[in-house]
């Protein structure tokens, strides 16, 4: 079944949003490998042959499963960020928005159902032998780090993309440490490291 399909059939995009409602959770919860379709059918509370209509392969119910966690998580993100930290005309140089960021993370770790980066996850268990799961997760990282260049640049750091990037890294720290510690500590730790790091004098380009 193709996206149009479900565009045009009301039945077939609440098939396929349950489906996909029931993915995430299990495939989040335990693991991908760890829950097989009959399993999905069941949470989803379809038939095989709708599921298998629907999807014809787990593979992409995967592949679908991560571009909607990744189109909601980056979506999460920025309304947090704007909600919270809008961007203020008068003093661009202040760095709220970047570190609104380590705000919602500290609000994500605390929520119960928790288990670390959705895409760092699939990638540790598929990545070397499925191409679509590494390249969703390299998507999912490479965005997370435009976002963030987009947020530094009006802090006239000298290579936005490189402080986007060292960020980046404290981000993925915390998420991981989060998920190992079961608690949101990392994302204090981290924000009071990006501090640090946005408080540093920004180097003088060479001549």
């Amino acid at each position: 079944m193709t996206d149009t399909d479900t565009d045009t059939n009301p039945d077939a995009r609440d098939i396929r949003t349950r489906i996909l409602d029931a993915a995430e959770k299990l495939f989040y919860e335990r693991g991908i490998q760890a829950v097989g379709m009959d399993q999905l059918r069941a949470a989803a509370g379809v038939s095989l042959k709708r599921l298998y209509g629907t999807f014809p392969a787990k593979q992409d119910i995967v592949a679908a499963y991560l571009h909607r966690r990744d189109t909601r998580w980056r979506a999460a993100l920025a309304a947090h960020v704007d909600a919270h930290a809008p961007q203020d005309a008068t003093d661009p140089a202040d760095p709220a928005r970047v570190l609104a960021v380590f705000d919602w993370l500290a609000a994500w770790f605390a929520t119960p159902d928790y288990r670390g980066c959705a895409f760092l996850n699939a990638y540790g268990e598929l990545g070397a032998t499925a191409p679509h799961i590494a390249r969703a997760a390299r998507d999912h990282k490479r965005a997370l780090r435009a976002y963030l260049t987009d947020l530094v640049r009006p802090l006239g750091h000298p290579d936005p993309t490189q402080l986007a990037a060292q960020l980046a890294l404290l981000i993925d720290g915390a998420i991981t440490e989060a998920a190992l510690s079961a608690t949101p500590h990392a994302a204090t730790t981290a924000r009071a490291a990006a501090e640090s790091l946005l408080a540093r004098p920004h180097p003088t380009p060479r001549a």
